[in-house]
């Protein structure tokens, strides 16, 4: 396993919006999807520290754009959690006009990694923000996690599905399988999320 460039990762805050967020510079990337599609897990996992974000078995816990550091100052952004969660409609309303307020403005926002259960890709939550990536010039990194539960035939074939739609809709999409229990795919997500975190900034 090589080493881990989103190692020492740490706590910062929690933001009801972005405008709570720390000063547009800098560099981050966001974390989306599915409140139990394992995306605190999937971030845990990636940067190596059990718990840093918070995990239950509640879907939809993810209630704010809680950000961590990392040692150089860079940042990950753990967005809330959409398409399950079970809260009133004011407050999913006012999460995607954050989450869109947040997308399209954040100039120091280099990437996305969009965290789908690889048995139920491509919900229309998640083509939603496919398309928003491609159409504002945004990379995505798809982790298509839970890969344990599916064998490898399995797998192989929903990766390749997935494949094939992102190819259609476009724009600079990625995809993988991941495992946050098994390990699988760490250093391929690692190194997608660290080149994300390298490219310069976007026209905003």
């Amino acid at each position: 396993m090589s080493s881990n460039p989103l190692l020492g990762a740490r706590f910062v805050l929690s933001a009801p919006d972005p405008r709570a967020l720390p000063a547009d510079a800098g560099a981050e990337i966001a974390f989306a999807g599915r409140s139990n599609a394992g995306k605190s897990s999937a971030l845990n996992a990636l940067v190596g520290v059990h718990g840093l974000a918070r995990t239950s078995r509640t879907p939809g816990r993810t209630q704010h754009l809680v950000v961590f550091a990392l040692p150089d100052g860079r940042r990950l952004v753990d967005l809330p959690g959409y398409g399950y969660a079970k809260v009133p409609a004011a407050v999913r309303a006012q999460w995607r006009a954050a989450l869109e307020d947040y997308l399209e403005r954040r100039r120091s926002l280099r990437g996305l990694a969009l965290v789908m259960d690889i048995r139920h890709p491509l919900t229309p939550f998640d083509t939603q923000m496919l398309a928003f990536c491609a159409a504002c010039a945004l990379p995505c990194h798809v982790l298509l996690t839970k890969a344990d539960k599916l064998g490898r035939g399995q797998c192989a074939q929903t990766l390749l599905q997935v494949r094939r739609a992102l190819q259609e809709i476009g724009g600079v999409l990625s995809v993988q399988a991941f495992s946050a229990p098994a390990g699988t795919g760490l250093d391929e997500a690692r190194g997608a999320l660290a080149a994300m975190l390298a490219a310069p900034p976007r026209n905003v």
